[in-house]
């Protein structure tokens, strides 16, 4: 069964990754790259001062507890330990990766821009929904458009980019609980 799950994601892995022209190169090269989103980021952070003001210090703690967690997490708990080959590293199928930058390291699941995109997507859903109705229409198609750009590059397969954005989204909701108790012993209410 797992040989057939891991044929299958392979399959997809190559089908997906086989469409690719010389605009998407560029495009999907940027959004891999953390530092083109810095302005996105200071948004997030202007939308974060404007409506929590002097209690964004606890805002930014926990955003800062999230990357943390989901990072590590996705290396030190998923990497490290089912030790699966990214796609441009193996060697059944390397020939036929499209590769739009470099190959990483030697092991891609999960996919850490997953975990690290979803975890801040749903942590920012969860706290500003009830203040910006629709946001999460742009926060998951956004971090569905940076996982997706992993599969463009070569070097995750789909599983191992829907099992980051899980794992993202957990943490996500574990660390806006985290916040809300912190805030609630704090500030004494939501």
């Amino acid at each position: 069964m797992i040989d057939t799950l891991k044929n299958w994601d392979t399959q997809l892995f190559l089908f997906l990754n086989g469409r690719h022209n010389s605009f998407f190169d560029v495009v999907m090269f940027w959004a891999s790259h953390r530092y083109f989103w810095i302005p996105l980021y200071l948004f997030f952070f202007f939308l974060v001062i404007k409506y929590y003001g002097k209690q964004v210090w606890l805002v930014v703690l926990a955003a800062l507890l999230l990357i943390v967690l989901s990072d590590q997490i996705s290396v030190h708990a998923f990497k490290f330990v089912f030790l699966r080959y990214r796609p441009c590293h193996n060697l059944l199928i390397q020939s036929q990766v499209h590769l739009n930058d470099g190959c990483g390291g030697t092991y891609g699941f999960i996919s850490s821009h997953a975990a690290n995109t979803f975890a801040l997507a749903m942590f920012l859903f969860l706290l500003l929904k009830d203040k910006l109705k629709y946001i999460g229409w742009f926060m998951f198609p956004w971090a569905a458009f940076v996982s997706y750009s992993r599969i463009y590059n070569g070097v995750h397969y789909p599983a191992d980019v829907a099992c980051g954005a899980i794992v993202g989204m957990g943490i996500g909701v574990l660390v806006y609980k985290i916040l809300t108790y912190a805030h609630q012993k704090i500030y004494g209410a939501k």
